[in-house]
């Protein structure tokens, strides 16, 4: 391999992040796997002897060999991952979506550029040589003026829970869309059918219209009886068909259709489809090689941040509407949501009789609260969490998507609890041995933060302010304001309640607030 090949490692090697091992490993560029499950990273290690493997965050910020990283983890993770990576001065490719909040892509875009580091996005299509061949053609004026734009993307599966259909499916159609128009709709009307779950679009239907005139749809659905993957564009002159369930050789055609009037009436005049010759190549390698000169040139990718963004305020301005379109007949709220209270809950979430809501408190999508619990006030809890039974959250704290807070755990106040991040209660437990009777119980006290992906094996504190760093495994207690990562986490420095990691001098070089070791880690200076 040339000395000038960029470096990457690959963050989340299942269904879809096998596929960018395999490229990259190809090219030659492949450095290391990082994912949760030794079991896949065991098998990696046999397809592609010599490859690095790790489970936490930390070891791979920390390989001078890895000039670049790519996320493949769920969306929910994505933010809190790519800013570490960006943070520790990586280059970052990031599968679709980039984020899941407009706030958090902005933020990161801007990072990215302080940093002077690529931040790629992965929507594939844009690397696709029929779809690079459309783009050449509707730009040259070959198709005359596009006035319509229709995609479908069909099939039976895969289905999934985390996420709708119209985030699962439709950003890769978006993203074709807005490249053709070259500019952003300026409405957006979205609808949907729920058939196997009441709170999961199976099937949305997505209408852009532009501010030129162009209009576009869509469709797009894992509950169709066959697969569809087509994308057409009607010109004036000539209208053309990107099907990618065809052979290559037919991929993308052209349809020299003519509308006559003969008489005031409008008559078609249909003709035969002219098969445009595309290079074959693999749309995913082109990708992976585009984000390698990227790196090595320091070029715009295709599909950067802004692209990225760009595409998720289209798919939250169909999911504004998605939620916002009800029936008439739509089911009365929530009790929780009564006027009355002094605290939120989304239609979606439960809340038990028998557990206590703090005033100034959010409860999102899909949360559980059981009974016995107590969440303080001004605690934010974010998408799918459960917390409970008999647990005890503190005020201020911020619980983020897929987290469950288990029986035996408790949370001081202003604990941030990162995406994904697991807490045990049962150190050796039998699916069919009951065992509660030996739960052991978890503290995280005041102001602690547990990164994205971190494990919290039972039985152990988190002190004060500390700072679990993303993907570790906590296996003993972590002393007040301890930084800790990696597998099992050990401390590699302090951090200041501000937030910031400590100088040697402890010394907190933004609030100037000044710290001594004390019996249970730091305290401030008196």
């Amino acid at each position: 391999m040339s000395d000038s090949i960029k470096r990457v490692a690959v963050i989340g090697s299942g269904y879809w992040g096998k596929n960018l091992v395999r490229n990259f490993h190809a090219l030659g560029a492949l450095a290391m796997v990082c994912d949760k499950n030794e079991a896949i990273l065991g098998a990696f290690a046999e397809q592609y002897p010599g490859l690095e493997t790790c489970m936490a965050l930390a070891d791979v910020l920390s390989n001078d060999a890895v000039d670049g990283v790519v996320i493949a983890t769920p969306a929910e993770t994505h933010y809190a991952l790519a800013r570490e990576v960006l943070l520790a001065g990586k280059h970052l490719f990031v599968e679709k979506p980039l984020v899941l909040d407009e706030r958090q892509g902005r933020e990161l875009i801007a990072l990215a550029e302080e940093k002077k580091r690529i931040l790629m996005v992965g929507h594939l299509l844009h690397y696709h040589p029929a779809f690079l061949r459309l783009k050449e053609l509707a730009a040259s004026g070959a198709l005359g003026k596009i006035n319509y734009i229709y995609s479908h993307r069909l099939n039976l599966g895969k289905i999934r829970r985390e996420e709708n259909i119209l985030w699962s499916f439709a950003p890769h159609d978006i993203s074709m869309i807005l490249s053709l128009a070259g500019e952003m709709p300026d409405q957006v009307f979205a609808i949907g059918g729920n058939y196997l779950h009441k709170k999961i679009a199976d099937v949305t239907t997505t209408h852009l219209n532009f501010p030129s005139g162009l209009k576009a749809h869509v469709f797009v659905s894992w509950l169709h009886p066959f697969k569809e993957q087509k994308l057409v564009l009607v010109g004036e002159k000539k209208m053309a068909v990107f099907d990618d369930t065809l052979p290559w050789a037919e991929k993308l055609a052209l349809y020299p259709h003519e509308i006559r009037w003969e008489k005031n009436v409008p008559v078609p005049a249909k003709a035969a489809p002219e098969p445009v010759v595309l290079p074959e190549s693999e749309p995913l390698r082109l990708e992976c090689e585009h984000f390698l000169t990227c790196m090595a040139t320091g070029r715009t990718p295709l599909t950067d941040g802004r692209e990225g963004l760009r595409v998720l305020e289209v798919l939250n301005a169909s999911q504004a509407c998605l939620d916002g379109c009800k029936p008439a007949a739509a089911p009365a709220p929530a009790p929780a949501q009564d006027k009355a209270k002094d605290y939120f809950v989304h239609e979606t979430a439960v809340v038990d009789a028998g557990a206590t809501i703090g005033a100034g408190t959010k409860i999102w999508h899909f949360s559980h609260v059981l009974s016995g619990s107590t969440v303080g006030k001004r605690t934010n809890v974010g998408q799918n969490v459960v917390i409970g039974p008999d647990v005890s959250v503190g005020d201020g704290c911020k619980i983020q998507n897929n987290v469950s807070v288990y029986k035996g755990v408790t949370l001081e106040d202003d604990v941030f609890c990162g995406p994904s991040m697991v807490f045990t209660n049962i150190f050796n437990p039998r699916a069919h041995i009951p065992r509660m009777a030996e739960l052991r119980e978890t503290l995280v006290r005041k102001g602690a933060t547990m990164g994205a992906n971190c494990t919290i094996v039972c039985g152990n504190t988190v002190g004060r302010h500390a700072f679990v760093g993303a993907g570790s495994v906590v296996t003993h207690d972590v002393p007040d304001h301890a930084l800790v990562v990696g597998n099992p986490a050990r401390r590699i420095g302090w951090m200041c309640t501000c937030g910031e990691k400590l100088p040697v001098g402890l010394v907190c070089e933004k609030c100037g607030e000044a710290y001594e070791e004390g019996p249970f880690g730091l305290a401030p200076k008196a």
